[in-house]
């Protein structure tokens, strides 16, 4: 597990409360495989297809487009849950998502604290997962190399 947590000075990045969060976050990682850091990292491919499917199991149950529209809206909801790290319940207190346990720590640091990346590796599997988000503000930026095989 590889995972890029940036704050703004190193005096902050040398205290234990920071590590504890960058362990903490890559511990939940690890546990949960999120796919994507952010709602706004979702390809538009991702969420026309996870939207599309919704949609029709919605109007195959028999509700009205309408009301089927509306719980596809719940259930893309569910999904950000599910694939989007800072969305995601903590694994050690559900009761939180990620960007909270971040903005917890911010509050106690004072600094900015952001997940810019991670890579995930899985013993015997050839691929790992690679979530990148660009720090640049017109969100160019380079991707970390692939992973070798």
């Amino acid at each position: 597990m590889l995972v890029e947590v940036n704050c703004e000075s190193d005096f902050v990045a040398r205290t234990e409360d920071f590590k504890e969060l960058v362990h903490d976050i890559a511990m939940h990682i690890a546990a949960s495989d999120p796919k994507f850091v952010r709602k706004e990292d979702v390809t538009p491919e991702d969420y026309a297809r996870e939207k599309d499917i919704y949609l029709a199991k919605a109007i195959a149950s028999g509700k009205p487009e309408k009301i089927a529209e509306k719980m596809v809206a719940g259930m893309m909801e569910k999904f950000y849950e599910e694939v989007c790290l800072l969305e995601q319940p903590f694994i050690k207190d559900q009761t939180i998502s990620i960007s909270q346990l971040i903005a917890a720590k911010v509050g106690k640091l004072g600094e900015n604290i952001a997940v810019r990346r991670y890579a995930r590796f899985k013993v015997g599997d050839a691929t790992a997962t690679i979530a990148f988000v660009s720090s640049k503000p017109d969100g160019e930026g380079e991707a970390p190399a692939p992973a070798a095989k």
